[in-house]
């Protein structure tokens, strides 16, 4: 997948073509969640991996749980929160970045 694939842009009022922000749904705690423990050498990417089969979907992991999005690695030890209601988080993402 290419950096910039998904990223949108627009056009200011100058003509240059410029990024829009990335706009992300607050993700809510709920009884369905799964709850982990962090390993050594857990990565965010490879969490999404093994909980949702895209490593691209880290920072849905990051934010449900207040992890910098700039930050791949998880500590171990941390209690993570894996939110199970993705598709309707990616719906809200999806609305939000339109």
């Amino acid at each position: 997948m290419k950096r910039y694939e998904a990223t949108q842009t627009d056009v200011r009022f100058d003509g240059k073509r410029v990024y829009k922000t990335t706009q992300y749904p607050e993700i809510r705690p709920s009884d369905s969640d799964t709850v982990v423990i962090s390993n050594e050498g857990d990565f965010l990417d490879s969490l999404a991996f093994k909980y949702y089969g895209d490593p691209t979907l880290w920072w849905v992991i990051a934010l449900a749980n207040g992890i910098g999005k700039a930050k791949m690695s998880v500590e171990p030890g941390l209690q993570l929160r894996i939110p199970s209601n993705i598709n309707e988080i990616l719906v809200r993402f999806h609305n939000l970045n339109q």
